[in-house]
């Protein structure tokens, strides 16, 4: 992504083909009953003009996935990255028993593109004509707002406007310090390390699976890891993703993503860091302890703050 791209963007709008993402409905008469016990997010807020966001997790409350849901009249529909197709569709499913829910894989049948809005008020609703099969919701995917657009597959979308390819939806969402499966959002990492608490998590709504321990995190505030966003401070080299992260002489977390800023051509990124090991414009040396030419970043923010 060049900086006339990335100004443009930020300005203008763009959209984003998200067709690849696997994709389900949830029918039944217990549906929203099931699914509010499998997610973190209050699942009986659902509605059809915009979309939630909310985190699956297991027992432990660690995550199995993220996905963005919405609701129709007979049946709620749910997204999510493209890896986790099978593993969270395989999840979604395994605690149906006696209950009235059917999940269904439509990955294959429906389109799903995103309009990231832009700054000017003509850029926040670009024409486009859909036809009655098509649904258009308020959705924001990539730290600002914008919508999405769900049609059939057979169809075309008659935007007219620029479409980010995949690798320059993805430097924007690092720019836009935006987690995501399965670079931030993984196996191992609670919603709260991953700055979610307030997007993505209700805890008013009673209980679903992991709820226990994320409302533990959520009244202590004590978690292993917190994601940061930094910048690195020497315009060299590129920044290895899996790269350690040290203050002074002790290890205290790893690259999670990395992109080259198209305006100030810095590396800037995401990070998981020990919790309370460091704060707000620490200097941290990338790679072993030792101190050495181009390897500092600066953290320059806490994303669940």
């Amino acid at each position: 992504m060049d900086a006339e791209l990335y100004s443009s963007t930020l300005r203008d709008g763009a959209w984003v083909n998200l067709s690849d993402r696997a994709k389900w409905t949830l029918s039944g008469g217990d549906r929203v009953r099931y699914l509010n016990g499998q997610v973190t997010q209050d699942v009986r807020l659902a509605k059809a003009e915009a979309a939630l966001h909310a985190c699956v997790t297991n027992a432990k409350g660690r995550m199995e996935g993220d996905v963005f849901l919405h609701a129709t009249a007979d049946c709620l529909w749910l997204d999510a990255a493209p890896g986790l197709r099978e593993p969270l569709g395989m999840r979604l499913e395994r605690y149906i028993i006696a209950d009235d829910a059917v999940l269904d894989d439509v990955s294959t049948a429906w389109q799903l593109w995103h309009w990231i809005a832009g700054e000017l008020p003509s850029a926040a609703e670009p024409g486009v004509e859909l036809g009655k099969e098509a649904r258009k919701l308020m959705a924001q995917r990539f730290g600002r707002r914008g919508y999405d657009v769900w049609l059939p597959t057979e169809l075309a979308l008659e935007h007219g406007s620029r479409v980010l390819s995949a690798e320059q939806a993805e430097i924007f969402r690092i720019l836009q310090r935006v987690p995501a499966w399965p670079a931030e959002i993984h196996a191992e990492a609670f919603p709260q390390e991953a700055g979610l608490e307030k997007s993505c998590m209700s805890f008013t709504k009673g209980c679903y699976i992991g709820q226990e321990v994320l409302s533990r995190i959520k009244t202590t505030g004590k978690m292993p890891r917190e994601l940061i966003a930094w910048e690195k401070l020497e315009p060299t080299g590129p920044v290895v993703v899996g790269s350690k992260l040290h203050l002074e002489d002790r290890e205290i977390g790893q690259i999670t993503s990395a992109a080259l800023h198209p305006l100030t051509q810095r590396w800037v990124g995401l990070a998981y860091l020990r919790q309370g090991g460091a704060t707000l414009d620490s200097v941290l040396r990338l790679g072993d302890a030792l101190p050495s030419v181009g390897s500092q970043i600066k953290i320059s923010a806490f994303l669940n703050q």
